[in-house]
């Protein structure tokens, strides 16, 4: 006859499972300070002790002035939505249990619960059982939570229970030193992206092929569905497309926008940045079914300004909901920065070449006043009258007049 097991033994086997844990997670997150491989392992740890159907794992954003927890890594499904989805802390299970710095355990019908939110690219509502537990770093600090989900009715046992939240407490430490890492590399790859655009505006190329090269950086940096720059017309008070990345031509063709009659023109009239969730649903937005045939969903868009007045918009379209965070707004304030810099030095290039031109053309129509002065024996103002007259008989400006008179006196010098 077999013993029952005593308290004794529950406690010596959790030990035991405690310890094989820890050696697992010391063996899966020592080896590398790559966030996404770290966090990976994480969840494929998780789903590995929990044998669930669907593992999530949020990280915190503090650097918000309204904390939001992005997911960051998942087992069953959402591959596409990583860093594109967030909820507020506070809000549903997963934001109460990060506000809260408590795990929560639902065996069966998860989605009546209280807390619960439905989240609309999110099918949690499809399973039953729910567990979340806090990410948290000594001595008490969430950076995320972790949900395991099952699609049937599942009572989460002690040993589950005890297991997840082990890796709650022991994993904060390694995601800080991978996101720390991360941060590195990003900050890298921000400077080497600054520096290209600076070397753009610095090339002397024309100001439209400097927009779209600025426009392809953006779009590539972003991972963005569609990407434009609309620079004002201040004259016929509106925005004009002027470069772009998107999938088709019906994107080009689109009307200018009158300011103070568009979502966008709120940008130009505020000087702020304007963040839209889903322009296929934002009252306001004048082209929601071009959008859906573009594929694309949020918005941001940033204001281009020289000298507190606002010469352009930069817009950035996402082709999934996606909250955008203190970094990408940082990135794309410093690239409008840089296209504020190329539209204004092609401005002052324009202007010089503009006045070199003026004083040449003046040049040459002084010189071919003499010549008639001397060939007609005239006034220079009589001289300056036959050059205007010929220019508006001909239609042709008055430097192509004096040109052909001066090479008419040098033909008969020959």
């Amino acid at each position: 006859m077999s013993e029952t097991p005593t308290r004794s033994d529950k406690s010596r086997d959790l030990a035991t499972q405690e310890l094989k844990i820890l050696q697992q997670i010391s063996r899966s997150i020592s080896c590398t300070l790559d966030l996404d491989q770290v966090l990976k392992q994480i969840v494929d740890l998780v789903v590995d002790v929990t044998r669930c159907d669907s593992c999530l794992l949020y990280l915190q954003d503090e650097e918000e002035s309204e904390p939001y927890l992005f997911l960051r890594a998942s087992k069953n499904p959402h591959p596409r939505l990583i860093g594109r989805i967030a909820v507020r802390v506070g809000e549903g299970i997963t934001g109460w249990v990060a506000a809260n710095a408590e795990p929560v355990a639902i065996s069966k019908n998860a989605s009546k619960d209280d807390r619960f939110k439905v989240f609309n690219n999110l099918p949690e509502d499809k399973y039953e059982a729910f567990l979340s537990v806090p990410i948290i770093v000594p001595p008490d600090r969430v950076v995320g939570v972790i949900n395991v989900q099952h699609r049937k009715t599942h009572r989460h046992s002690e040993r589950e229970l005890t297991m997840i939240s082990i890796v709650g407490h022991q994993v904060g430490s390694a995601i800080l030193n991978a996101q720390l890492y991360e941060e590195a590399r990003v900050r890298s790859r921000q400077l080497s992206a600054m520096s290209e655009i600076g070397q753009i505006v610095g090339s002397g190329r024309l100001l439209d092929e400097m927009l779209q090269l600025i426009v392809n950086m953006i779009s590539e940096t972003m991972e963005a569905r569609v990407c434009s720059i609309m620079l004002v017309d201040h004259k016929k008070n509106e925005l004009v497309l002027k470069a772009a990345q998107c999938s088709s031509q019906e994107y080009w063709r689109r009307p200018n926008l009158k300011i103070g009659k568009s979502l966008i023109s709120k940008v130009v009239k505020e000087g702020k940045p304007l963040i839209v969730k889903d322009v296929t649903r934002e009252e306001g937005y004048l082209y929601p079914d071009l959008a859906k045939r573009e594929g694309v969903r949020s918005l941001v868009s940033l204001p281009v300004s020289v000298k507190d007045r606002v010469i352009g918009v930069v817009n950035v379209y996402s082709s999934e909901e996606r909250v955008y965070s203190k970094d990408d707004l940082r990135i794309l304030e410093t690239v409008c920065h840089q296209a504020a810099m190329a539209i204004e030095n092609t401005k002052l290039a324009m202007e010089v070449q503009e006045r070199d031109e003026a004083l040449e053309a003046r040049k040459i129509v002084d010189r071919a006043k003499s010549v008639l002065q001397k060939r007609l024996s005239i006034s220079e103002d009589q001289a300056y009258r036959r050059l205007r007259e010929q220019s508006m008989r001909s239609r042709r400006t008055m430097k192509e007049i004096a040109e052909a008179v001066v090479l008419s006196e040098e033909m008969q010098s020959i």
